[in-house]
């Protein structure tokens, strides 16, 4: 995702109300979040679909070397060696 651009990313909710055809367009276009602010808040975020579906599966495969590596320092892992045999042997079944 491209980073943010505080001078054009960072928009009123009733601004995005009014305009919310463009700014759609401009988020796709951009591949940047679109900020929506209210009451001089920030309150939520605009992702283009690809976008987001990409974060989603970074943040996975992120979880999911965490979780590894706490298994791994918990002694739950295997070696190198006896992985590739497991694997090797219910191949040729």
């Amino acid at each position: 995702m491209a980073n943010i651009r505080l001078d054009e990313d960072i928009k009123p909710l009733s601004e995005f109300r009014a305009n919310v055809s463009s700014y759609i367009q401009q988020v796709r276009e951009t591949k940047r979040a679109l900020v929506l602010t209210q009451h001089g808040h920030s309150s939520a975020v605009v992702l283009d679909v690809a976008e987001y579906e990409h974060l989603r599966d970074e943040l996975e495969t992120l979880r999911e070397i965490h979780l590894a590596t706490e298994q791994l320092d918990q002694g739950q892992g295997i070696s190198h060696e006896a992985a590739k045999a497991q694997i090797l042997s219910e191949l040729s079944e």
